[in-house]
């Protein structure tokens, strides 16, 4: 669709999702899922499609269009995409291409604070604060790394949780320089994983 097309006039109606946009990117970027939701139920209504497909990278923009299409019976199948690494764990990202070469190199402590997160949960620890507090601990021994958040949350309604039972997302974002990269890896217990920890 063309730009005239999407806005014909000015918009006085917006698709929110306050729960699902609360936490994570949400919270630091007001707004920013509102935009979200309305342009991609325009697109909807415009184009019909049949399937849609988003990636796993952006997980709260997933969980919202999943949620919106159930909420408002959108007749489209939304297809979620693995998100694609490269050899060294750092997500694709067309934002990749704006790191210096050293900021390059110390791109993949995201992925790895997140898989050091993943490990906890693997050997039974199930507290998320410690969990963060490792994976804090990780980035901000990289001085060039400023936090932007990094959590253990519940993988439907995004918020955060105190104790792991049974499935979890940990997320982050972080900036290096000018460029802001997130990141996410989703876990679920299997018979494997020792007896949690009280």
């Amino acid at each position: 669709p063309t730009p005239a097309e999407l806005y014909p006039s000015e918009t006085l109606t917006f698709v929110e999702s306050p729960v699902l946009g609360r936490h994570l990117c949400g919270a630091f970027r007001p707004g920013h899922f509102r935009g979200v939701g309305t342009v991609v139920l325009k697109l909807f209504n415009i184009v019909q499609p049949d399937v849609a497909c988003f990636g796993e990278k952006d997980a709260q923009q997933l969980a919202i269009i999943r949620r919106m299409v159930s909420d408002f019976n959108v007749p489209v199948e939304i297809v979620p995409v693995r998100t694609v690494r490269e050899a060294d764990g750092l997500a694709l990202s067309s934002r990749n291409k704006h790191l210096s070469r050293e900021e390059r190199r110390i791109a993949p402590m995201l992925s790895q604070a997140l898989q050091a997160a993943v490990a906890q949960l693997d050997s039974g620890e199930t507290r998320a604060a410690t969990i963060r507090q490792t994976a804090h601990s990780l980035l901000e021994a990289e001085p060039v790394i400023r936090i932007e958040y990094l959590d253990v949350v519940d993988p439907e309604s995004l918020a955060p949780i105190d104790v792991v039972t049974g499935r979890a997302l940990l997320a982050g974002a972080i900036w290096l320089g000018n460029t802001r990269l997130i990141d996410n890896i989703g876990w679920t217990a299997s018979s494997t994983v020792p007896t949690a920890k009280a």
